[in-house]
């Protein structure tokens, strides 16, 4: 489990304390746990909320399995609490403003590192922990690869990023300033850490980017919705280097393959586009006669 993730576990268990955190864990009552929820939802967190619930029943399940509680009320709590509306990030999804943000970014005037995260996070378009978080022994610069380990990923897979020939050349400029370290993105306050998670965005509002125009999540968006209209990739192609996680358990089964070639010459095709969009080039065109 990731160190942001177990943070946020702490988070959310601090707000849990105050209420039930003196409680023999056996004897908290499903009122008592929904009182603690309702508390959060109270501020308007209503994700926070449920993560909450979901955080609460692994506490009550790991105390059943070590016979310190007989029951779990969280699970009595099943659809008691508000449904977050769906939040879509904000991102960018035309040629023109892809070419307008490229160069944007290439007019930044902050710190150096974060000037690289910026750019690669629209040549990779991977998560933006994942991103921050890349460790210089994951790169494999010779066989143009990023091996992400499963720890780091979402969805608990490993994963591998084709690595364009812009890519490299970025990388072996910002190993000048970090290549010393563990990260590639080290935290400006301790080299031990990686960067903060609200780097990217930060530098983004400061490009005059509102929140509601492009977030760093948004740099994902962005490249899968101008590959897309390209026609010239395969779908699933472009779901497996977004390390997408196929919902239908059927089509999981006959969409097992890491389309890797496909995804090389896509990569290299994306920062090409990057490029090209950046210099004024509209090259980027739908292809409605796909069938």
């Amino acid at each position: 489990m990731s160190e942001v993730t177990l943070s946020k576990i702490r988070w959310l268990l601090a707000k849990a304390y105050p209420r039930i955190g003196s409680r023999p864990v056996a004897k908290i009552t499903p009122q008592e746990a929904l009182t603690v929820l309702r508390s959060i939802e109270a501020t308007g967190r209503y994700e926070s909320a449920r993560r909450m619930r979901s955080v609460l029943g692994r506490v009550f399940r790991y105390a059943i399995a070590t016979t310190r509680a007989e029951m779990d009320p969280s699970r009595d709590l099943r659809g008691a609490l508000t449904v977050p509306k769906a939040k879509h990030l904000a991102a960018i999804t035309t040629p023109k403003g892809a070419g307008e943000l490229m160069r944007a970014i290439e007019g930044y005037t902050g710190h150096a590192i974060t000037l690289f995260g910026l750019r690669l996070s629209a040549h990779l378009f991977v998560r933006p922990g994942e991103l921050r978080q890349a460790e210089w022994s994951e790169f494999d610069f010779d066989r143009s690869v990023w091996n992400i380990p499963e720890q780091k990923m979402k969805m608990r897979r490993p994963h591998r990023v084709p690595l364009s020939t812009q890519v490299i050349a970025l990388f072996e400029q910002l190993w000048e300033l970090t290549g010393t370290g563990r990260y590639c993105f080290p935290s400006f306050r301790s080299p031990l850490r990686p960067m903060s998670e609200n780097t990217v965005n930060a530098a983004l509002r400061a490009l005059g980017f509102s929140q509601e125009e492009m977030t760093a999540h948004g740099f994902r968006a962005m490249a899968a919705t101008l590959l897309n209209e390209t026609g010239k990739f395969n779908p699933d192609a472009i779901e497996r280097q977004l390390a997408h996680m196929e919902t239908n358990a059927i089509r999981r089964a006959y969409t097992r393959g890491e389309y890797w070639d496909e995804r090389v010459r896509m990569m290299q095709y994306w920062s090409d586009q990057l490029d090209e969009m950046r210099d004024g080039a509209m090259v980027l065109k739908p292809n409605f006669r796909r069938a």
